[in-house]
């Protein structure tokens, strides 16, 4: 273990009130730890970048311990093992797991927000985090067990060229839904929404009228709204909901998931009364032990073309901090990857 490079991490230095930027973490640099039995050691390929990251820096009570002042950065990985002192796993498996923000890890297979697994043979590392990861399994869920599509139901999407809601959407479109309707920001995301994800139509909320465009598109109102954003169009979305609608609360990325103060609720929350509507929050990890069932669907509807996916894969262990920040600036097409070294 002597003869180990030494490790590159980044430590949380002050907890952010706003935006997340570099001045908020510290770049160090540590001796590989020695291995204990039951532990592997990782050499992290690839971090997965989510808006509930954002909410790990502040220090409040949450469905996991905040990050605390001197941990590395949490973050789901991808890795590659390169010593092991656990029997389940072998220098060169490929490994899922919370890795965070480091070049590599020395963490036992049960640690973390979820146990580390094998990432199953076939599938690309960076799929193991968007398609097949956290971001690909809460779109099933939140659209399949939450959402419960049927046929004919008018879906509305927002953050619908991100890795979330993308899938949401095509989702819904295999479970019969007659009119997916996408919100996302600027023409590009936009065609690409309708063009390759296959969704009926997309809002341009930073050029379009989003509540105008709603009752255009669907004048009879919306089945189901999963929400990614909350604020200003969740106001406008719980206004045009139809009877029984069901709203799938998923994220909040408007809000930055800050310490800062936050905008009021909803004026049209009454509205689910009126419309006997549903709305309901949920976790992915509520769903762990079906974690597998979820794979299997999503992997033959790709297999089979019709769900599609975009990776955006930025480079380099002291951009993660930028990484983040662009989730919520808007930047990024589908899910945010960063490559931290090559698969051996």
């Amino acid at each position: 273990m002597n003869n180990m490079p030494k490790n590159r991490m980044l430590k949380l230095k002050t907890r952010p009130v706003g935006a997340v930027t570099s001045d908020h973490f510290e770049l160090v640099e540590e001796q590989m730890p020695e291995l204990q039995e039951g532990q592997i050691l990782v050499k992290v390929l690839y971090l997965s970048f989510d808006p509930t990251q954002r909410g790990w820096l502040n220090d409040v009570k949450s469905y996991v311990p905040p990050v605390q002042i001197g941990e590395v950065m949490r973050a789901s990985s991808v890795g590659q093992v390169i010593d092991s002192k656990d029997s389940n796993f072998v220098s060169g498996d490929l490994v899922q797991g919370t890795f965070g923000w480091q070049e590599y890890a020395a963490v036992n297979s049960s640690t973390g927000i979820m146990p580390i697994q094998k990432v199953p043979e076939g599938i690309p590392p960076t799929s193991a985090l968007s398609i097949y990861g956290i971001t690909g399994l809460t779109a099933f869920f939140g659209m399949v067990e939450i959402g419960q599509p049927v046929e004919g139901d008018t879906v509305l999407v927002s953050g619908a060229a991100g890795a979330t809601g993308s899938v949401a959407g095509q989702i819904a479109r295999i479970k019969g839904a007659k009119n997916v309707i996408g919100i996302a920001g600027g023409a590009e995301k936009c065609n690409w929404v309708v063009n390759e994800a296959g969704f009926d139509s997309c809002i341009d909320y930073r050029n379009e009228d989003v509540a105008a465009r709603i009752a255009e598109l669907a004048p009879k109102g919306i089945d189901i709204y999963f929400d990614n954003v909350g604020g200003n169009i969740l106001e406008i979305a719980l206004a045009a909901i139809a009877q029984n609608a069901r709203i799938v609360m998923c994220g909040a990325i408007s809000s930055g998931y800050t310490m800062e103060s936050l905008p009021p609720g909803p004026s049209t929350l009454t509205n689910l009364i009126i419309q006997r509507g549903r709305m309901e929050g949920f976790i992915v990890l509520d769903y762990a032990d079906r974690f597998l069932e979820a794979i299997i669907a999503l992997g033959t509807w790709v297999s089979e073309g019709k769900i599609v996916y975009q990776e955006d894969i930025a480079e380099g262990l002291e951009n993660c901090p930028s990484t983040l920040a662009r989730l919520f600036e808007g930047k990024n097409l589908g899910k945010q990857l960063l490559k931290i070294s090559d698969l051996k």
